[in-house]
């Protein structure tokens, strides 16, 4: 059953920021824990740790920690929607998230998307505004591992590194 949602969630980054990596909404499971990807079987945490060779983060202090140190910025393209539960595909009256005035307090030159719904609505929504070209990258979610296993995703997510340095 679709129910309204609004995001709850601040947008992590500071002036440093260089790359911006967008879902479509919070999960259930990121709404109640207070923190993006928070669902345990989501493997974003995961691949951004083994990806800069760093520990896997306990909290989410060191979550937020881990994206600052490396100049990683992460939002959602939506403010609000109805979706069912996690399920991007039941998206609907999505409505846009002001990713303009973020891009405008950093220095955001690249923008990823998680996940094709993401990736969509970011370019229906946000780039008339932007201007910044998204490049999509696979869902990390729990999901979506029937169509990618983690080396996959993680060889994707490995694009970063050209942004970060």
């Amino acid at each position: 059953m679709n129910q309204y949602v609004e995001h709850c969630l601040k947008p992590i980054y500071d002036e440093n920021s260089k790359i911006l990596i967008l879902g479509t909404m919070p999960s259930p499971k990121s709404r109640e824990n207070h923190f993006y990807y928070a669902h345990p079987q989501n493997r974003f945490w995961k691949i951004l740790s083994e990806l800069f060779h760093e520990k896997l983060p306990a909290d989410n202090n060191e979550r937020k920690e881990l994206l600052i140190r490396h100049h990683i910025a992460l939002w959602d393209v939506l403010h609000s929607c109805t979706i069912s539960g996690a399920d991007d595909s039941s998206i609907k009256k999505p409505e846009a998230n002001d990713i303009r005035a973020l891009l405008d307090k950093t220095n955001i030159t690249a923008v990823f998307t998680t996940g094709t719904k993401a990736y969509t609505l970011y370019n229906q929504l946000c780039f008339a505004q932007t201007q910044v070209k998204a490049h999509p990258l696979p869902s990390t979610s729990p999901a979506n591992r029937r169509y990618y296993t983690y080396e996959d995703i993680l060889t994707e997510y490995s694009v970063l590194l050209a942004y970060v340095q």
